[in-house]
């Protein structure tokens, strides 16, 4: 799977609004939201353009409903936030997520055990997800928690995920007490070959976020602040000052 952003890497390069709504997996994970915050959030990344809604497990089919026949795609997590879950109950997440209509799904890695250096044990962990997810041409995002680990494990991360079919390798669920940085977006990006894609979760807040994020390599970002980045972005492109900036500036940290 390429980077169909590559070109937009160099800094001081124009982009348009859409570029920067089709970056973004709108994010509706909160706990404490509703079926009515559920679908509203779906009715407005249906309006921004958004790439996909990430919902709960239990929001899937509302999303999937909503979002018919529309270019937003239905995605949904697996194994979170900690990652715990034995296998078989995260392909089973993932069997019904698909089963209801997602087309993406972000897993988280079994955090616990990768510190305990069990390796394997995390490789065909993820393996299993996306073999399953594969087969029905459903992208998996492999979600690391970054905030708990070293350099050299998240590198060591990116390795396994390549082994083991990720499409994507993504840097936090927004829940840790830190989230995505750039040095870790330009880390993950250079540990990755071409094939897998970088996703920033946790920090992309802003329009200026989204932007340095895109300039460290990052092919999608998750928000849930996607209308006040989206609307910054239309507004600059209309004086054409939606750029690819010269300086990468730092994320916040959340959603």
């Amino acid at each position: 799977m390429k980077d169909k952003f590559k070109d937009s890497l160099t800094p001081g390069t124009a982009v348009t609004a859409k570029e920067i709504a089709a970056m973004i997996d709108h994010s509706l994970l909160k706990p404490e939201m509703t079926k009515q915050d559920v679908i509203d959030g779906c009715l407005l990344a249906k309006e921004l353009g958004c790439a996909t809604v990430c919902v709960k497990p239990c929001d899937v089919a509302v999303a999937a409903e909503v979002l018919k026949g529309s270019n937003v795609l239905v995605g949904t997590v697996i194994g979170f936030p900690h990652g715990h879950h034995l296998t078989e109950v995260k392909l089973l997440e993932a069997e019904y997520a698909i089963k209801q209509g997602c087309r993406e799904l972000d897993m988280v890695i079994n955090i616990g055990r990768f510190l305990s250096g069990e390796y394997d044990l995390v490789e065909e962990d993820i393996r299993a997800v996306c073999e399953l997810s594969h087969r029905h041409e459903v992208i998996v995002k492999v979600i690391f928690e970054n905030y708990y680990l070293t350099d050299e494990q998240k590198v060591k991360l990116c390795e396994i995920c390549e082994r083991a079919g990720a499409d994507f390798v993504k840097t936090s669920t927004g829940y840790a007490a830190g989230g995505a940085t750039i040095n870790d977006l330009r880390l993950m990006r250079k540990a990755c070959s071409d094939k897998i894609m970088v996703k920033a979760a946790g920090g992309v807040r802003t329009l200026e976020a989204a932007l340095s994020a895109r300039a460290a390599g990052v092919a999608r970002v998750g928000a849930t602040a996607s209308k006040a980045i989206i609307d910054e972005a239309r507004e600059r492109e209309k004086v054409g000052t939606l750029k690819i900036p010269e300086t990468i500036g730092a994320l916040s940290t959340g959603y």
